[in-house]
């Protein structure tokens, strides 16, 4: 029989008033996000392996990348691959490789629709390939979330969605949801939903970006060509 301190311990049963976790109990498997003071506030310091977490944006183009780039610069230093799913733009290969990413470890997954990103993102997680899989969604149901939250329980990384402020106000099954505004050249990043107690103030993050960039963007503003024929394309990002 499964005893209250069992479940506790495992975390599966949610404590939303309760302290972060510490080091009595076990801590879930993270990746450090690279922001000391955020990885600070988050359960085990840092992006939930085997979870979804949420970026929402206000505004397209404000660093959010930056935000993970530390996150993807040590995976695929340590010869782990990292995936994109329908960015918006395509990625800008310089800021990437000035980041630290190993471009050859980065694969972008194009999809000509929304249903298709869905289908593409929760077969990339179920397939365990990436340690992270990060996706743009800018509209998303409660149960297409639960099925991307349960494919990314498999995997050994975590998936990570951006998505517009908006949803702040609709409830989704994220492990962790942050919202991003900018604030004199930092980030102010608000922790709307973690395990454990509430965080009251946003955390000024600043964030590193490249002096050749003007403005610094990691994924840029040049649109990718059309699809040819329906269905997923994905491809290596080229050096």
């Amino acid at each position: 029989m499964v005893i209250l301190a069992d479940l506790l311990q495992r975390q599966a049963v949610w404590r939303g008033g309760a302290a972060p976790v510490t080091a009595a109990i076990p801590a879930a498997p993270v990746i450090p996000t690279g922001y000391a003071g955020l990885d600070a506030e988050l359960p085990g310091g840092g992006w939930p392996v085997g979870g979804l977490a949420e970026v929402l944006c206000h505004t397209e183009g404000i660093g959010e990348l930056q935000i993970v780039l530390p996150a993807l610069a040590a995976l695929t230093g340590a010869g782990h691959r990292v995936a994109w799913l329908a960015p918006p733009h395509l990625p800008y290969a310089p800021a990437l490789r000035a980041a630290g990413v190993r471009l050859n470890l980065l694969t972008v997954i194009r999809a000509p629709g929304r249903r298709d990103a869905l289908w593409a993102a929760e077969q990339a997680l179920r397939a365990g390939s990436f340690h992270a899989l990060l996706l743009w969604l800018p509209r998303a149901g409660y149960p297409e979330l639960r099925r991307l939250a349960v494919a990314a329980q498999a995997g050994p990384g975590f998936a990570l969605a951006f998505r517009p402020p908006e949803a702040a106000c609709e409830s989704s099954p994220a492990v962790l949801r942050l919202m991003l505004e900018p604030n004199e050249g930092r980030l102010a990043v608000s922790i709307l939903k973690r395990r454990g107690a509430p965080i009251e103030a946003p955390l000024p993050i600043a964030i590193d970006r490249p002096a050749f960039e003007r403005p610094p963007r990691a994924v840029g503003r040049t649109p990718f060509p059309a699809i040819p024929a329906p269905g997923v394309v994905a491809r290596a990002c080229a050096a």
